[in-house]
């Protein structure tokens, strides 16, 4: 079955969730690591079918893309995608990056290109731009209940108050921010800390929750018995 057989079974885009697609295993892991801790959750497929598996059924919020790839192009990979009506936000990563490399690839669908070799910081800031503009943002800001939350420092601003976050923190916020309207399980709070592949700690929403909750008043995360968490209502925090 292909992509485009199989895009309408895609599951609904959870922020902060891209795919990376690279078949180099060092520096496929260092990118899922590198993102990882500027506060994306990625998952790390190989190859155009595994690719073309996960995109379908995950609700991937972007792609970085390797244009050569062990069983066929990136770069058919993201025609295919953009035929099927996609329009999920596509960083082409690559070595060949040449003038009509870049222009092939633009006009093939990508949102950016960006040539290796490359720094882990630009591709978190290229990242954090393309799916910013998907969202309809302008800034590195989430708002909510006099919070604001810069998704590129990872830190918290109220009034004139600097809110220093750790990573997990962040993480578990900025999952909530994203959706303030919306009830996150703790499955779903536990795989955006963790990832798919990563073994889950005991009790770990709770205790950074309960963290946040000692940073930002105990009123600002509402527990829904039974169901997950939520942001409390605007103004009633």
């Amino acid at each position: 079955m292909n992509l485009a057989d199989m895009i309408s079974h895609q599951a609904r885009r959870r922020p902060g969730h891209p795919a990376i697609v690279e078949d180099d295993a060092v520096l496929g892991d260092g990118l899922s690591v590198g993102l990882r801790l500027s506060g994306f959750s990625p998952e790390l497929v190989e190859t155009c079918a595994d690719a073309r598996h996960a995109i379908a059924m995950e609700g991937f919020e972007a792609v970085v893309l390797d244009l050569m790839l062990p069983d066929g192009s990136g770069l058919d990979l993201l025609r295919e995608l953009r035929q099927s009506g996609s329009d999920m936000p596509v960083l082409m990563l690559t070595a060949r990056d040449g003038l009509d490399d870049r222009v092939t690839g633009l006009d093939a669908g990508a949102d950016d290109y960006l040539g290796k070799p490359f720094e882990l910081p630009e591709l978190s800031a290229r990242l954090r731009a393309l799916t910013r503009r998907a969202q309809g943002r302008a800034e590195n800001l989430l708002l909510w209940n006099g919070l604001a939350l810069d998704t590129a420092r990872m830190s918290g601003r109220r009034g004139p108050e600097e809110i220093a976050f750790s990573r997990r923190e962040y993480t578990v916020l900025a999952a909530l921010m994203e959706r303030p309207g919306s009830i996150l399980s703790k499955a779903t709070l536990e795989e955006r800390l963790y990832g798919w592949q990563e073994d889950v700690e005991s009790n770990t929403v709770e205790v950074h929750v309960h963290h946040l909750r000692a940073k930002l008043g105990s009123g600002f995360i509402q527990t829904v018995r039974g169901a997950g968490y939520r942001l409390a209502p605007e103004g009633a925090a």
